[in-house]
């Protein structure tokens, strides 16, 4: 394995606080009660058009949507890190990949004007060895081509490359681009959704399993060469 890839929201920072309080003050705005953020978090790793829809009820045809949405996004970035946080055990997991020399990237639909400067506050972009944000590729997942672009800049075979997310998106997108899938079940998944039936690689109850998920690879891996 050469190249780790993380989607952003649910997956390495725990993103739903700030997200939750944009979509309340925008609720706000329009004379509406907040929502609780237990409502809310189920939904942040399906990005805007979910939480519109969730705060307000609108859809993407709606023709209140593009500006609505620019609302959101001008409120979220005002405070982009005021309550985000790092989900626990992330931390251990970057440092060890790269004493492991293992290269990570990140592979996030959320708009590049937002993840760079989040990765930055959170000293990470800098040692990630890339970033492919929502407005990177004509297409965002769960179509392959962000993926298929950070394995490009990288020059990592997606044969050699895994992706870890916490949506059924980044399990179709990981899987058409031709990788390893891993979802991410502390990140933000509603009860209704089954991530067993994805057809991913692995589950990770906790950040630290990726360790040892890549552990148990690594020696699969050297015994089919011995065996072969």
């Amino acid at each position: 394995m050469q190249l780790v890839l993380f989607d952003l929201d649910g997956t390495l920072l725990d993103t739903a606080p700030d997200l939750g309080t944009a979509l309340n003050t925008q609720r706000a705005e329009h004379n509406l009660p907040p929502l609780p953020q237990e409502v809310i978090r189920p939904v942040v790793s399906h990005g805007s058009p979910a939480l519109l829809k969730l705060g307000f009820g609108i859809e993407q045809n709606d023709s209140r949507y593009a500006g609505m949405r620019a609302r959101l996004l001008a409120i979220y970035g005002g405070c982009l890190s005021c309550e985000t946080r790092f989900f626990p055990g992330i931390e251990t997991v970057l440092q060890e990949l790269e004493r492991r020399t293992l290269r990570w990237g990140v592979v996030t639909n959320k708009p590049g004007a937002l993840t760079e400067p989040l990765l930055r506050i959170f000293h990470l972009a800098q040692r990630a060895v890339c970033v492919v944000s929502g407005d990177t590729t004509p297409r965002r997942k769960p179509h392959p081509d962000q993926l298929l672009h950070a394995c490009k800049l990288t020059g990592c075979s997606p044969a050699d490359s895994i992706y870890v997310g916490d949506a059924q998106r980044d399990v179709e997108a990981g899987r058409a681009a031709g990788m390893q899938t891993l979802v991410a079940l502390y990140g933000y998944i509603d009860a209704g959704e089954r991530p067993a039936d994805w057809q991913a690689d692995g589950l990770l109850e906790k950040p630290t399993d990726l360790l040892a998920w890549l552990d148990h690879h690594a020696h699969a891996t050297a015994a089919v060469r011995e065996t072969g």
